[in-house]
């Protein structure tokens, strides 16, 4: 029994302790994490969250402004790359690994494989980003297996489009970059995030290019799957090769951007497969969520969902009963969702542009892991309250953490402690929150209610109840009939003030739930921003004909464990 919880951390930031870094700085000036940094030690540390799954990001060899002569890896042209380490999505080579992870680049991939082998030394599994959509405008594979052939080798670029083209091409035009260049490309390719102008603008995935997946996009959409088209095949084998080196999932960047059919025929090929690696789909329009849950994607991202409510309520522009809507609305697609508060692409937290204190965050993180039996992602720093507030380069001072340059991450340089992986050098309040994510995900750990446990959603029954403001509260049960019988309720403030709540629970909880009305013994675990223990709670009278009665603090949670 274990929840899902994958932990996602960007080698190139999470090993690098160099702590004098510039804005824009080259690799020799700031230095980047390695592979060979994320040692068992380390590893041991990010368990202790209760973690099952590591998503590595940035693994791939992408475009980057550094060359490596030594192994024939030139840098990518300055203009097609965004920052000095360029984006992890502007993919160079899908059979290779980056460079700048290993400290002998000779043998980069060794030190990858023996980074997965100390993963699942600890049984931790690994998830690596498999980049369907799009490639770097400089693709060229040299590591490439015996047989492969690179992507447009074969294509017939006077075509606009063919379903055995791996590319989408502008024929009689020059592709004119946003920023001036020196990359020459005649015919333009089509743009990877489905551009097609020869001259895309700077807030274009101007860097990369779109691949061709037998869907004639410029003329209304029309499916050419039959005979299955070359991009299939090819990308067959790219999975293929990750698996049969040992990683056990794949987050797929963009997935909504590749048709379903192609996914419903490639996951099951590879699940086939020894490892049977998970598939997580990186997608934000709803009405596609079930096709590509059939399609086989074991998880879907619930980002335009619980996500940004759960962010609005926060911030209080949105009530805490707008949290009901979410699972409503899922039905039975909520276990197939990956909850989160913090990603690559979001802000963090504790930013200015978010909510500048991790602890007023306690409500979110609760409701977000415990509401249902889906997955949640950390993301490296979030168990710290880092803030994301440092000026890198590329995306300026944005609130989120550079996936574009060559960066450290304060808190995770501290954590470190000369490869120690202990609190020792952090501030009391980061080993404050980072005391309450302990406790909170090793109840969820060794929890069968929160595991595979249903949940009753109290908000319907406490609406307009003295004593319960669905403004800024909101209250669930989960319960568990096997292996052990488990009741929780779990109740979360979003309020500024402290509340002394009275909950209703409905006779049809008792029912649905198969619990009885009683006297009950519980062990109530507050999740607040003042230091709090577990204590025992006796001869609670938890019944459907009086209001339950709850003490919570601000920006608080709690969960009773009912016996």
């Amino acid at each position: 029994m274990s929840k899902v919880v994958i932990y996602q951390l960007l080698p190139r930031l999470f090993g690098n302790t160099k702590s004098d870094c510039i804005p824009n700085g080259s690799m020799k000036e700031n230095g980047s994490g390695k592979f060979d940094d994320i040692t068992v030690e380390a590893l041991t540390a990010i368990k202790r969250l209760s973690v099952t799954h590591i998503w590595l990001t940035g693994v791939l060899e992408h475009a980057s402004t550094t060359a490596y002569p030594e192994i024939d890896v030139p840098s990518s042209e300055p203009s097609l790359v965004k920052g000095k380490a360029g984006s992890p999505y502007a993919i160079r080579d899908y059979y290779d690994v980056s460079p700048d992870l290993a400290n002998d680049v000779s043998r980069r991939m060794e030190e990858f494989l023996r980074l997965v082998e100390r993963c699942h030394s600890i049984e931790l599994k690994v998830i690596i980003d498999f980049v369907p959509n799009h490639v770097s405008r400089q693709y060229v594979s040299d590591a490439k297996p015996v047989g492969v052939e690179d992507f447009g080798a074969k294509d017939n670029s006077y075509l606009a489009f063919s379903p055995q083209n791996n590319f989408y091409y502008l024929p009689k035009t020059r592709f004119t970059s946003p920023v001036q260049s020196a990359h020459s490309e005649e015919p333009a390719k089509a743009t990877g995030n489905d551009c097609f102008v020869p001259n895309p603008a700077i807030s274009d995935w101007y860097e990369t290019v779109k691949l061709n997946y037998g869907v004639d996009l410029q003329h209304g959409g029309e499916d050419h799957f039959d005979p299955i088209p070359d991009t299939w095949y090819k990308m067959l084998d790219v999975l293929s090769f990750w698996t049969d080196k040992g990683v056990d999932g794949f987050r797929c960047d963009m997935a909504e951007m590749v048709p379903s059919a192609f996914w419903t025929w490639v996951i099951p090929q590879i699940k086939k497969r020894e490892t049977s690696p998970i598939f997580l789909a990186e997608i934000y329009k709803p009405y596609l969520y079930r096709g590509y849950v059939k399609s086989g994607f074991d998880y879907l991202y619930d980002k335009v969902g619980l996500y940004d409510t759960l962010r609005e309520v926060l911030c209080g522009t949105r009530p805490a009963s707008d949290v009901s809507c979410c699972w409503q609305r899922l039905g039975d697609l909520q276990p197939f969702m990956l909850n989160f508060l913090e990603n690559h692409d979001e802000q963090r937290i504790t930013s200015d542009f978010f909510l500048g204190n991790p602890l007023k965050s306690i409500p979110a993180l609760v409701v977000s892991s415990c509401l249902n039996t889906a997955p949640f992602l950390l993301y490296a720093g979030q168990e710290f309250g880092e803030r994301g507030m440092d000026h890198e380069g590329f995306s300026g001072v944005d609130g989120r953490t550079s996936i574009f340059d060559y960066w450290s991450m304060d808190t995770l340089r501290r954590f470190n402690n000369a490869g120690k992986w202990n609190e020792y050098l952090l501030s009391d309040e980061e080993k404050q929150i980072y005391a309450l994510y302990l406790r909170l995900f090793s109840l969820i750990s060794s929890s069968f209610a929160i595991d595979n446990g249903a949940t009753f959603d109290l908000g319907y029954a406490n609406q307009n109840c003295t004593g319960f403001n669905t403004e800024k509260h909101f209250a669930f049960l989960r319960h568990a009939k096997t292996p052990v019988k488990e009741t929780l309720l779990i109740v979360a403030n979003f309020g500024d003030t402290p509340s002394n709540l009275r909950i209703t629970i409905p006779p049809h909880a008792f029912e649905f739930l198969e619990i009885p009305d009683g006297v009950v013994h519980a062990e109530q675990i507050p999740f607040t921003t003042e230091p709090e223990t577990p204590h025992q709670i006796s001869g609670i009278y938890l019944s459907s004909t009086a209001p339950f009665p709850v003490a919570i603090s601000a920006f608080g949670a709690v969960i009773l464990k009912l016996n």
